[in-house]
């Protein structure tokens, strides 16, 4: 068991707690992977005026040493990559294979912006007018604050800490609770990394508090840009907190996510993908698969086969080769019920729903399902356009399906919800993908592969109820944590006055060829 989780301010923890709450393993729940001192709004604040006080110095440090040190947390990333990994299964229950793909994120992303360091490009821009010249500049915004879910404990946070320390900016960290061990562990691994003190801060405190917190560092003047990863209501409410201050956070919200298998669809690479988006993590993911929109023709083949295969898929320990494990928290179980009971009369369900339990068994089940918050995996068939399962995110394993007649029907479906986050069409006619790409709302589009799966250096977010249109990853997300500044130099030695002195060419623009 790890010790006691407290956060960090300036280089130093933060020893008064107002709770003091076990991180348990949701797989074994009778495990306490440490305990963590959670903080109140006060601490938030001073996390942020420590951040504020580092940055000029940061931002002062050249672009490429900022670029070392990412390079840095790569290699400590790699050399601990086993470690972080397990810990991640430990605190969270991802399955180990998924977790070692997690930490690899994190890798691929220090790997991409570590060059970024000497690329922060400008561009000089030709001038109206003689003797004066135009300059661009990237400058970072400042004084970042990250909010964001244990689901990714580490990946989705490197998409803003690493680029966000890489542009010049400082941070305040506010990671979920019950994923504040491993989210210690990434914190170390930056701070051995060579990131200075104050310029990487970390507060673990709870909801209401993160949100008070955040409220008095923007009337403060202390915060320049928020991220966000996590549900739409919060994200909504944290939009109104920055609009109130003139900023635009980055809001990743989550997903109804809809996958369109046509009737030209290879089947079994089409059950493949869904199996992997509807279960894997146990459906816990902002990109996990939502609703299956299937052609009327293929609609019963697909649901006997998808069925089997969930049926025959390996789930349970998550230190051992399975599909998907627990639950992420009690809380996350709660939530999931009671989506469960979104299932009405005219619904038809293949397989079982609800916990596993010795009376409620799986078959081939790994491991012990008493011991921790397994769920078992359910295809809900005939969910309808207004049903609350076809229009709300389940964040859990469960997956809707729904028969549809005419490409654009299926497009009109995977719009329903007002979620816009990624979505997926199995196909093989290119003419049907491009059609689907073109209409479907989603900031993602697969073409027969999963709705989940990100690449560190492509662009990830969405729009809708799943996000406000800004962008992680790759070099647009460099647009979050800069600002343009525009320049003009004149060694005219006179004023020269835009629009007003500027040289115009004549011509006779009545000329006509003979």
């Amino acid at each position: 068991m790890a010790g006691e989780v407290l956060s960090v301010v300036g280089g130093e923890r933060v020893a008064d707690a107002v709770r003091r709450t076990p991180s348990t393993n949701p797989a074994r729940l009778s495990e306490v992977v440490g305990t963590v001192g959670s903080a109140g709004p006060e601490v938030f604040v001073r996390a942020a005026q420590a951040a504020r006080d580092a940055q000029g110095a940061w931002a002062a440090t050249p672009a490429p040493q900022r670029g070392q040190v990412i390079s840095n947390a790569g290699r400590l990333m790699t050399a601990n990559k086993e470690r972080l990994a397990a810990l991640v299964t430990q605190e969270i229950g991802k399955p180990i294979a998924e977790a070692l793909g997690e930490v690899q994120e994190i890798i691929d992303t220090c790997d991409f912006f570590l060059g970024e360091g000497r690329r922060l490009y400008g561009q000089t821009v030709p001038s109206e007018m003689p003797d004066k010249q135009l300059f661009t500049f990237r400058r970072p915004v400042g004084t970042v604050a990250v909010i964001t879910a244990g689901n990714f404990p580490v990946a989705v946070p490197s998409w803003y800490i690493v680029p966000a320390l890489l542009c010049g900016n400082t941070v305040v960290w506010k990671p979920a609770e019950y994923s504040a061990v491993v989210s210690d562990a990434f914190y170390e691994i930056f701070a051995h990394a060579g990131v200075p003190a104050g310029v990487f801060n970390v507060v673990y405190a709870d909801g209401p508090d993160t949100f008070a917190g955040l409220e008095q560092a923007l009337q403060a003047g202390l915060v320049d840009k928020v991220g966000f990863t996590g549900s739409s209501a919060v994200g909504t409410r944290i939009g109104e907190l920055c609009g109130r201050h003139l900023q635009t956070p980055c809001l990743e919200l989550g997903g109804k996510n809809p996958m369109v298998i046509t009737e030209d669809a290879d089947l079994d690479l089409a059950v493949e993908g869904a199996l992997f988006s509807g279960f894997g993590t146990a459906g816990q993911r902002c990109t996990s698969l939502g609703t299956a929109i299937v052609h009327r023709s293929v609609y019963n083949e697909f649901l006997d086969r998808f069925g089997r295969a969930t049926a025959d898929a390996a789930m349970g320990d998550p230190t051992q080769d399975v599909l998907f494990g627990p639950l992420l928290d009690e809380k996350f179980a709660a939530g999931f019920e009671k989506s469960l009971g979104w299932i009405t009369a005219h619904h038809r369900v293949i397989g079982r729903t609800g916990r596993v339990t010795a009376d409620n068994p799986r078959q081939g089940f790994v491991g012990d399902p008493a011991a921790g918050l397994f769920y078992h995996p359910t295809i809900v068939a005939d969910v309808r356009a207004n049903d609350e399962l076809f229009l709300n995110e389940t964040f859990g394993p469960v997956v809707g399906v729904t028969p549809y007649s005419t490409l654009d029907d299926a497009i009109a479906l995977g719009n329903r919800s007002g979620y816009g986050l990624s979505s997926s069409i199995y196909t093989t006619d290119p003419n049907k993908a491009f059609r689907f790409a073109q209409g479907i709302s989603a900031g993602m589009v697969s073409v027969n592969n999963s709705t989940s799966g990100a690449e560190a250096h492509l662009p990830f977010g969405g729009n809708g109820k799943s996000g406000n249109g800004s962008r992680q990853s790759g070099m647009w997300v460099l647009d979050q944590f800069t600002r343009w500044q525009s320049m003009n130099w004149d060694y005219s030695g006179r004023l020269q006055k835009a629009q007003m002195d500027t040289g115009t060419v004549e011509a006779d623009l009545s000329f006509q060829l003979p």
